[in-house]
């Protein structure tokens, strides 16, 4: 099977081209889900953290980053300027404390041990490296910080299985393609997921990268997963 097409280039193209229905179809395809999603992940993170500074990373139109300005000093950072625009109006609306800037996840412009938590939601599998990208997140989190990791994943049973792969590889292009009127989006999103590490080799990665206690929660019979890792403290 041909690797899935991430050069920077085309990811910040391709959702530039759907940044206006962006929201509509994350809720619609999701029938909501993705917002519960969201919210657990801040819930967790008060669990693991104490409320401090946090960087969002591929915040894309803001909404995790809005979540977590709740109990959190955040930054959104994002590489796609349309998708930012979008963010920074609903922190304006919202009156929200969201630092929004343009930045690649790949060269953050932060320094070193700076931020107490840093988090992703859905974006981590559009990195061109992740193993890059994994790396800068370690850079930038303070020793003893916790990355969260909120991505599609695959689910266990395998009835459930067989009945998200249809819906993924099938219905939902269809839908993406009706809304957003570009073809190109929704059908990358199945083939990413698809190519994406499952949940226990992306913990593995991971560690590879020098995070430590990484391990996962399963969201939605696995549909998607919350991925929890530290930097060491020393």
């Amino acid at each position: 099977m041909r690797a899935v097409d991430k050069r920077s280039t085309r990811i910040r193209e391709m959702f530039a081209s759907i940044a206006p229905r962006y929201d509509l179809l994350n809720h619609l395809l999701s029938l909501n889900v993705d917002r519960r999603w969201r919210r657990h992940l801040a819930r967790r993170l008060q669990e693991f953290s104490r409320p401090g500074r946090v960087l969002d990373v591929c915040t894309g139109t803001g909404d995790l980053a809005i979540e977590l300005s709740r109990r959190n000093d955040v930054f959104g950072a994002d590489f796609c300027h349309p998708m930012l625009v979008i963010a920074q109006e609903k922190v304006e609306k919202l009156d929200c404390k969201v630092k929004l800037l343009e930045a690649d996840a790949l060269c953050l412009p932060f320094p070193g041990s700076w931020f107490d938590a840093v988090t992703v939601g859905f974006g981590v599998r559009n990195l061109e490296d992740l193993q890059c990208g994994l790396l800068e997140f370690f850079r930038v989190l303070r020793p003893g910080g916790i990355l969260v990791i909120l991505e599609f994943s695959r689910p266990a049973a395998p009835i459930f299985r067989d009945l998200y792969r249809l819906y993924f590889d099938h219905v939902l292009p269809n839908i993406g393609r009706f809304v957003s009127k570009s073809d190109g989006p929704y059908r990358y999103l199945p083939q990413s997921v698809k190519e994406f590490p499952d949940q226990h080799e992306l913990c593995r990665i991971l560690e590879r990268c020098g995070f430590e206690s990484a391990n996962f929660e399963n969201l939605s019979a696995g549909i998607a997963a919350l991925h929890f890792a530290t930097r060491p403290a020393s």
